[in-house]
């Protein structure tokens, strides 16, 4: 009998043991399946799209301004809204794989979506018909109606596509590692690190070559290429397809958060005239080993957002026959409130971040431009924020984590919320580098009376390195941090949906920045001493950027302050999971008479429950 159970344990433990399946809904060998043999294939097809995508929204504006013949802000502002909207549709994106086709299914179809943008935006800039026709000496005939309707059109399909392809291939990645195993947390704790180096080294050759191709040699050749790379990049996704992990669709939390904050919200304010008890243990929750069944995790109690522990209040038979919500799903809409709370300063910093894409290179084309006998293209200087990042991240990821972890004990280094709060002082710092750049920019055109709209002024774009040096080390903080606290942090069933707070926040950041750009112009335009021109106008060589860039410098400030008082009040998340006694050692098994409270690659805080403990002692 015992050699059958030993038989069962060990056949039980050549599967993974957090329930992931394969397409077909078996579950799926560890060692076959998962980690980095299947995270290969996925990281190769981030590199692509996102040369795909910055292949296009790095060199928008120029685009807009030389070849659709629009002036500064509608451009900026065409950018913004078009940005937003491709980091915001990952909201129903992540919904729609949360609650009905998985994250697998929802990236296959929305995938083809984006490639079908992607051909549509390549044949607006191609063919002639489609697009407006210059002349040798530069003059461009103004775009019409239909030419402006099909290129904007090509640009939404793509942001449509978007919406399921960006929430869903980063968590499908992270779905490779089993939680329930020490090696793969170890090694999911470096995953987003080396997502974001493979997507940044797509951002690098998009604006390393294809801007150059695109201004040099011609603009549908440059958006030919990446449309090409992405068509053979999800070819090398499906190829990967025997070595995926799939966590299947959990229809009760799915169907929706929406409809469990309702009602844990709900039955918070039915309880709102009852005390709250002094322990934990007497609101409603079910035993650990219920979740383990169910293949869900149990939250531990936190006293965040006290008055929602009314929602878990027992009712007895006879005063009503509903069924009270448990601790988890009272936590669960917790850890959603706290995220928001969260998510709201770090929507500046994805502001700034939107000034690398439309006034920073409208900046650089003022600028001379001319390298070794070649004149780059403006947009082209973005790459030293992929090269500062590609450089930054084995260095954080190998020297400076393990460092930090040796005095803090914390298998990050550092907190989720640390990494955040250092990545939005560096923005600080790209924003006052940009003003004193701005302010010698404007002292130059001064000194040499360079005030023509096509003048360039004799300076250098490389004094703008500096602010381009430090978005990258900042985004290795910042956004790479996001990303991951917003996975780390949601809910088990909710994980889709926790990685748009990432995308949201970059989407309503150029919203805001496209709303400030034209609420700042509007105000300037009119106001007393500056002879109706605006901070932001055609000709940046007789505007005040500098003073739009004052006015960003203290938002961040201010903004940085916020930030600092909302993480020392945050609250992470804490799981009951069930591990193998010989995970852990000696001194933590004697912890609390068994169950001890120690940190796991991915989750903070976690409150592990140690089978045998008592036999063991």
């Amino acid at each position: 009998m015992e050699d059958t159970m030993e038989d069962e344990a060990k056949q039980q433990d050549l599967y993974t043991k957090d329930g992931s399946v394969d397409l077909r809904g078996r579950p799926v060998l560890a060692a076959r399946t998962g980690r980095w043999k299947a995270c290969a294939f996925l990281v190769g097809y981030e590199a692509f799209e996102r040369m795909a995508f910055y292949g296009v929204a790095s060199n928008l504006v120029v685009y807009l301004t030389t070849q659709l013949r629009e002036a500064t802000v509608p451009s900026v502002r065409n950018v913004n809204n078009w940005t937003g909207a491709v980091w915001m549709t990952p909201i129903a994106g992540a919904y729609i794989a949360d609650t009905f086709l998985g994250r697998f299914w929802t990236f296959t179809v929305s995938s083809l979506i984006y490639l079908a943008g992607m051909v549509l935006i390549t044949l607006a800039v191609s063919l002639k018909p489609l697009h407006p026709q210059c002349s040798p000496d530069g003059g461009c005939a103004p775009a019409t109606r239909q030419q402006v309707a099909f290129f904007y059109g090509a640009l939404y399909t793509m942001a449509i596509g978007a919406g399921g392809t960006k929430p869903n291939i980063s968590t499908f990645g992270a779905d490779q590692f089993d939680d329930f195993e020490a090696r793969d947390r170890e090694v999911k704790a470096s995953f987003f690190n080396w997502w974001m180096f493979s997507s940044f080294t797509g951002g690098l050759v998009a604006v390393l070559v294809l801007v150059f191709v695109q201004e040099n040699v011609g603009w549908g050749v440059g958006y030919t290429i990446p449309t090409v790379g992405l068509a053979l990049s999800l070819l090398l996704f499906y190829v990967g397809t025997p070595f995926y992990r799939h966590k299947p669709v959990q229809r009760d939390t799915a169907a929706g958060p929406a409809r469990l904050v309702g009602r844990v919200f709900r039955e918070a304010f039915a309880n709102r005239g009852r005390q709250l008890p002094d322990s934990a243990g007497e609101l409603q929750e079910h035993e650990t080993a219920w979740y383990t069944a169910a293949g869900k995790r149990r939250l531990h109690h936190t006293r965040a957002f006290r008055s929602l522990d009314r929602a878990a209040l027992r009712w007895t038979e006879e005063e009503t026959s509903r069924r009270p919500c448990t601790v988890t799903e009272v936590e669960e809409v917790k850890l959603i409130l706290g995220m928001i709370v969260v998510w709201l300063p770090t929507l500046v910093p994805c502001t700034i971040w939107a000034q690398v894409n439309t006034l920073f290179v409208k900046q650089g084309t003022t600028l001379d431009r001319s390298f070794g006998g070649v004149r780059i293209p403006a947009a082209s200087l973005g790459c030293f924020i992929t090269i500062s990042m590609l450089l930054c991240i084995p260095v954080y990821d190998r020297v400076l984590v393990p460092l930090v972890r040796r005095r803090t004990g914390n298998p990050r280094g550092i907190t989720l919320l640390q990494r955040l709060g250092i990545g939005c002082v560096l923005q600080v710092l790209v924003v006052l580098c940009a003003y004193l750049v701005e302010v010698r920019r404007m002292r130059v055109i001064r000194d040499r009376s360079v005030h023509g709209a096509g003048d360039t002024v004799p300076m250098s774009i490389f004094w703008m390195l500096p602010q381009y040096v430090l978005m990258g080390v900042g985004d290795v903080f910042n956004s790479v941090g996001i990303l991951e606290f917003f996975y780390d942090q949601s809910p088990d069933g909710m994980r889709s949906l926790g990685t748009t707070f990432f995308t949201s926040g970059l989407g309503v950041g150029n919203f805001l920045n496209s709303l400030l750009v034209t609420l700042v112009d509007r105000a300037t335009r009119g106001a007393r001493g500056t002879d109706g021109k605006s901070w932001i106008g055609d000709n940046l060589n007789d505007s005040h950027l500098d003073y739009y860039y004052v006015f960003l410098l203290l938002l961040s400030v201010v903004n940085t302050a916020l930030f600092v008082w909302v993480a020392t009040r945050y609250k992470y998340k804490r799981e009951f999971l069930e591990v193998d006694l010989e995970l852990l050692s000696t001194p933590e098994l004697e912890m609390a008479g068994g169950h001890g409270r120690v940190e796991s690659g991915m989750k903070m805080d976690a409150t592990w429950t140690v089978k045998g403990a008592q036999a063991a002692m």
